[in-house]
């Protein structure tokens, strides 16, 4: 999943040109290779003959409908008043970035469904990601700033700030984990 970071690969995927194959439940890969016996146990199965791989994502340029799937999402005031996350459920507002002009979205399933301004969300998002739902901005992450194009830089309303170690978002003064910066094609109200 990592990879998607890499700046010659993130490109491709902002603009559509490869995106999550469909595949391999749960990430969990299996493969049968002459070496199976060297796996630690609970990776090998010699039942099967097979090695467990997990987290495992692939990318393709082959269409399939899952991709063209929207993601059921709620609105901000019940993903608010009703989300099983504890990070966000009682809140009285999604948190705001220090650095961007953008909402802390730490989950997927949290993703409002009227919030017409850029998100950020988790790296995972991008295999539940629909080109006709979302657009995707840029990647906010390590080292990101120096490869990012300065329109794109604009249009976040990117500000430098004291923690920022090279593009990744700030909350409440402290750097989360890489997030894709998306934005609704149409706002569903």
């Amino acid at each position: 999943m990592n990879a998607i970071k890499y700046k010659d690969l993130f490109p491709l995927i902002k603009n559509d040109k490869i995106w999550m194959g469909n595949g391999f439940h749960a990430g969990n890969a299996y493969f049968s290779t002459p070496f199976a016996k060297e796996y630690a146990e609970g990776v090998y199965n010699p039942e099967t003959g097979l090695v467990k791989f997990r987290n495992v994502c692939w990318f393709t340029n082959l269409d399939h409908g899952r991709r063209h799937q929207p993601l059921p999402l709620m609105t901000m005031a019940d993903n608010l008043k009703y989300s099983k996350h504890k990070e966000i459920k009682g809140k009285e507002s999604y948190d705001r970035y220090e650095n961007y002009d953008a909402i802390e979205v730490p989950f997927t399933d949290a993703i409002p469904s009227d919030y017409d301004g850029m998100m950020g969300v988790p790296i995972s998002f991008l295999d539940k990601y629909s080109p006709e739902q979302f657009e995707i901005i840029w990647e906010a992450s390590g080292n990101t700033r120096a490869s990012t194009p300065k329109e794109i830089l604009r249009r976040l309303n990117y500000r430098p700030h004291p923690d920022d170690r090279g593009g990744c978002t700030i909350v409440n003064g402290r750097r989360t984990y890489d997030r894709i910066l998306i934005k609704h094609r149409k706002a569903t109200k």
